[in-house]
């Protein structure tokens, strides 16, 4: 295929050049009616490229295919064989494809390190996940993906499966070993999902860790807004093979999503693909020589240690993408939640993610020297300034088998149960009926459905002490919880 097409963005272009109006929504008529403050702030040419996708960008019929056409070429820039574009974000996504495998089917292997996005598809879908345990690092609690002998053995208790859903890279970089896990799940003629979210990027460059459809998985998602170029919520994901029908797919996918797409968002990631079919390699190859250069400085300065080779190993991660710069600050005797505001606040640069000993830099095409030289001026006045940051303060983290709780109720159905809200320190033993969530990265510590134990409560209320933010649960400052009532469920 051409790929030095992009015919949504051509679309857009036509759409101005023939200076079409529409008494149709939006109503601000591509910023004509909006307040100049808004525009003042916004820009107009946001507002100006913001039309209605269909009886505006294309007729109401859609006959010229300039979304279908876009999705064909993405699918053959990254050698999937169908691509579906969202405008929802790869939260929409992943619930798509979840429902499309085990919606009505029954159970769901689930890497227990998902994102909240998957534990939204539990409830949404009523489906019983059956959890693989990823592999957690005792020596820098955190979780790495799943071996393929979890996913096997997870496919050995539960063989009636609907399907396998993992997550790789995580929000850390680190990657599972997908080509053999995939074979595992076509063995048993059941196809396996990968949560991509961070993977946009990994078909165009050979030293980026394999990409899942590469790798031989059926369905996997991928979030353009990450580590691509595209804007917030632009998703896709990819499908190959014969076990998820297509026509089940795009029509769970139909009824999650907006009938009000914005085009902005598709034309980016029609833009994206061009770039990334014409210029991908090199631009990539450059963004990896600088996040060596970057690493290599980082190393320099005292008290910081940037992670790469702990990440990797028989016991940890299977590959990991290098434009993830893991930075322990814990050698400053601050925590990595402090690092993260105190450089927004007397620096004015944000980090993407942060723990308790942790921040962490993605790296983009788009950073070079200059950007770069910025993060490491941050960086270098935190070392400089490490006695007026607040002290870390110790978070009791749980031990490995601790973070496998059990799972009493369907998270559906502890969602929807009857509750009532108890005081935390009276919530063990009880069941939980919300997403407690630290974030980021997003992964709940404990989902609807599982029994609340006090080493849990421990964590999660020392962790907020420590900086640690909890936005899901109805008591962001886990005063109390919100539990299934004893009435819906007899407290054993």
């Amino acid at each position: 295929m051409d790929h030095s097409e992009a015919p949504l963005l051509a679309a857009l272009a036509d759409y101005h050049a023939r200076d079409r109006y529409g008494f149709t929504p939006p109503g601000h008529r591509q910023g004509h009616g909006a307040d100049p403050r808004t525009i003042s702030a916004i820009g107009r040419d946001a507002f100006r490229s913001d039309v209605l996708a269909t009886a505006g960008l294309d007729d109401r019929k859609s006959s010229h295919g300039y979304l279908s056409r876009a999705e064909q070429l993405m699918a053959d820039a990254v050698g999937a064989e169908q691509a579906f574009f969202s405008t929802c974000g790869s939260s929409l996504s992943v619930k798509a494809a979840m429902l499309a495998v085990a919606g009505g089917r029954g159970g769901l292997l689930v890497s227990r390190d998902a994102h909240k996005s998957v534990v939204a598809g539990l409830v949404f879908g009523g489906v019983q996940p059956w959890w693989i345990r990823p592999r957690y690092d005792e020596r820098l609690h955190l979780a790495h993906p799943p071996s393929p002998q979890q996913v096997d053995e997870a496919w050995q208790e539960h063989p009636d499966a609907a399907g396998a859903l993992i997550v790789s890279p995580t929000p850390y970089g680190t990657c599972a070993d997908i080509k053999s896990i995939a074979d595992i799940c076509h063995r048993r003629g059941k196809p396996l999902i990968v949560d991509e979210a961070w993977g946009a990027h990994l078909p165009f460059h050979e030293d980026l860790p394999t990409w899942a459809m590469d790798a031989g998985a059926d369905v996997c998602v991928v979030s353009v807004h990450k580590m691509g170029t595209g804007f917030e919520q632009g998703s896709v994901f990819h499908l190959q093979g014969s076990l998820v029908d297509p026509d089940q797919l795009s029509a769970c996918a139909d009824m999650l999503m907006t009938t009000s797409p914005n085009v902005m968002v598709y034309a980016a990631l029609d833009g994206w693909r061009r770039q990334m079919a014409e210029h991908g390699h090199s631009l990539l190859g450059a963004a990896l020589g600088l996040a060596d250069r970057v690493r290599a400085d980082i190393g320099t300065l005292p008290g910081l240690r940037v992670l790469r080779q702990e990440f990797l190993g028989a016991e940890a991660s299977h590959d990991l993408d290098p434009l993830h710069v893991v930075i322990d600050v814990s050698g400053l005797g601050v925590s990595g939640y402090h690092a993260a505001d105190w450089l927004r606040g007397h620096q004015r640069v944000d980090v993407g993610l942060s723990d308790h000993r942790r921040i962490e830099a993605t790296l983009s095409v788009a950073d070079n020297d200059r950007t770069a030289g910025r993060l490491l001026s941050a960086l270098s006045a935190l070392v400089r300034n490490a006695a007026d940051v607040p002290r870390a303060k110790e978070v009791q983290l749980p031990s490995a088998a601790g973070l496998e709780l059990e799972p009493v109720m369907l998270p559906r159905d502890a969602f929807f149960a009857d509750k009532e809200t108890v005081a935390a320190d009276k919530a063990a033993g009880r069941v939980c009926a919300e997403q407690i969530t630290p974030y980021p990265p997003g992964i709940p510590v404990i989902i609807p459905g599982e029994r609340i134990t006090e080493e849990l409560l421990n964590y999660l209320r020392s962790g907020l002490a420590a900086g640690m933010q909890l936005p899901d649960p109805a008591d962001p400052s886990l005063g109390t919880i919100r539990v299934v009532s004893e009435t819906a469920w007899p407290n054993r």
